[in-house]
């Protein structure tokens, strides 16, 4: 399994009553067993998390049914972590 990084900045237009559901679709992967860490940024400016995947691809179809982006309030992006 490899890691990948996933950045969320909040856009103007993000509905607050995505938050909950974000939330919830993190939780869900935190049971599942394939989200390490996540957390919002200190000036409230979105967050990140840290997922882990066989590939990109895999990835990014998670990526995809996060409620963060269904709901187009932030801007994503994915990037593997090679950590070391």
């Amino acid at each position: 399994m490899n890691r990948y990084l996933i950045l969320l900045t909040r856009r103007p237009n993000l509905d607050p009553a995505m938050v909950p559901l974000h939330l919830a679709f993190l939780d869900g992967l935190r049971e599942e067993g394939c989200l390490e860490l996540s957390g919002g940024f200190s000036d409230a400016a979105g967050g990140a998390y840290l997922l882990r995947a066989d590939d990109l691809a895999e990835a990014n179809a998670i990526v995809h049914r996060d409620p963060a982006h269904v709901s187009g309030g932030w801007d994503i992006t994915v990037h593997e972590w090679l950590a070391h």
